[in-house]
């Protein structure tokens, strides 16, 4: 007899029950919405790219955590592989743009919510399969700055509607602290380092920055006005005002403080609230593409949980794959990390339930009447399910538990004879005997439904 296989999942994967599917559905689903109603149009590409088109950005380090995709038998022994498994959605997108570039309107919102996959050190929070949620919008030959204070709005819109709780949305210009450096002619490479060091301020402290930046040898007169900028705390206003009162004239300093300045006036014309939005010069983004806006969104409650949405603006996201000058604004959620805390957290959008109604069997004599009844509720826009097999009630009422089902209806013989229709609220324990013909307004109360489509 051949001894059984372990059932069990790669390290770094997440699978969920049927109730935390539901619920994690249900994120991806408000996300998804919410980018939508920002006109954003919804793209997928493959999960696998072309190797030489997925790593044209990439270092050393990032190539270590990528999966290469191989078929069996159909490599030769050594022979490198041609495909990859995307690591994130960034190059597949400007691998898309530069592709469809003559099909595509300029410019170009676009969404993808998909898998991803890297080869790093699976441990809490962190997978080697996740979901990444995108939103980017991507101009030809020029994309006006003001685009940068949508990205804001969206975050806040999604995130009120998830109700995970109160959520601060980090926001700087690498032009500032770029500009200040270039004005004490920094070379390019330190300024690099620069901005790496201080994207580290939340990790090392203080101190610890200020000894890095000294390391780089730069002037003592730029490392204290950087210093103060980067400590800089209070409202959009007070830190634009430090901004103002800051002695720096180069044109980028200038021209990135000009664009936070027009980015807070738009945040208020789209009424996204004051608290919501903190101009954080600490926030310099470790990845070099980013080229001015750059956004780290944290959670009120859980500081130390780190960035659940982050992003920026780039000057040219194609440039690797066209001669087009593509520049775009974009941020990510990590859906799948996200939601790995929310879990943890019994956030209260774990008891959403997708499934509504269960039609109970008490009778295979009433088929005809359940799928009936059934087919109406769908048709009001309820999910429904009816229970086909011959069971004692006690056994449907346990299913119906387990399964989280928050209505149940029951028909036997005498209420067939009276027209009526017995609903269970299963949550509250009551119950309520009612004309079927108001079934659908009694469903519309009990559902918290304005109304349903009742004729």
């Amino acid at each position: 007899m051949s001894s059984l296989i372990t059932p069990r999942t790669p390290s770094g994967t997440m699978e969920l029950l049927p109730p935390q599917q539901r619920a994690f559905q249900h994120m991806l689903d408000v996300i998804r919405q919410g980018y939508e109603r920002f006109g954003f149009t919804p793209i997928e590409t493959p999960v696998f790219e072309m190797r030489d088109v997925l790593l044209t950005k990439s270092g050393g380090e990032t190539e270590k955590q990528v999966y290469f995709v191989q078929s069996t038998g159909s490599l030769q022994q050594n022979e490198v592989p041609d495909l990859a498994l995307r690591f994130d959605l960034t190059v597949p997108t400007a691998r898309y743009v530069a592709q469809h570039e003559r099909e595509l309107a300029f410019p170009f919102r676009r969404y993808q919510m998909q898998r991803v996959y890297r080869g790093e050190r699976a441990q809490k929070g962190r997978f080697r399969e996740f979901y990444q949620c995108d939103i980017d919008i991507i101009g030809k030959d020029k994309l006006d700055p003001l685009y940068d204070a949508e990205i804001p709005a969206v975050i806040h819109a999604i995130f009120s509607q998830l109700d995970i709780g109160p959520v601060t949305i980090n926001v700087s210009n690498r032009k500032i602290l770029l500009g200040l450096a270039q004005a004490h002619n920094v070379s390019e490479e330190a300024q690099t380092q620069l901005l790496r060091a201080i994207d580290k301020l939340d990790k090392i402290g203080a101190d610890a920055v200020k000894e890095q930046l000294q390391a780089l040898s730069l002037n003592a007169a730029l490392v204290e006005p950087l210093m103060a900028l980067i400590s800089q705390k209070g409202t959009q206003l007070q830190v634009l005002q430090a901004l103002q009162n800051t002695a720096c004239t180069h044109d980028t300093f200038q021209a990135g403080v000009a664009e936070l300045r027009a980015m807070s006036e738009m945040l208020a014309e789209m009424h996204v609230p004051q608290d919501v939005v903190a101009i954080n010069l600490a926030i310099a983004r470790g990845l070099d593409y980013y080229t001015g806006t750059v956004y780290e969104t944290f959670l009120n409650n859980a500081p130390d949980f780190g960035s659940i949405c982050s992003g920026g603006r780039y000057e040219n996201l194609a440039g690797h794959y066209t001669k087009s000058h593509l520049p775009g604004v974009g941020i990510s959620i990590g859906a799948t990390r996200l939601f790995d805390y929310l879990q943890r957290s019994q956030w209260q959008g774990l008891q959403h339930n997708i499934q509504h109604v269960l039609v109970a069997n008490l009778s295979p004599a009433l088929r005809a009447d359940y799928l009936a009844l059934a087919t109406a509720c769908r048709q009001w826009g309820l999910n429904t399910e009816v229970y086909l097999e011959n069971a004692k009630l006690d056994k449907q009422l346990r299913y119906a538990d387990k399964t989280g089902v928050p209505i149940m209806l029951l028909l036997g013989d005498d209420e067939k004879k009276n027209g009526t229709v017995v609903v269970k609220h299963l949550a509250k324990r009551t119950q309520e005997t009612v004309l079927r013909a108001d079934l659908g307004k009694t469903l519309a109360v009990l559902m918290g439904e304005k109304s349903l489509a009742v004729e």
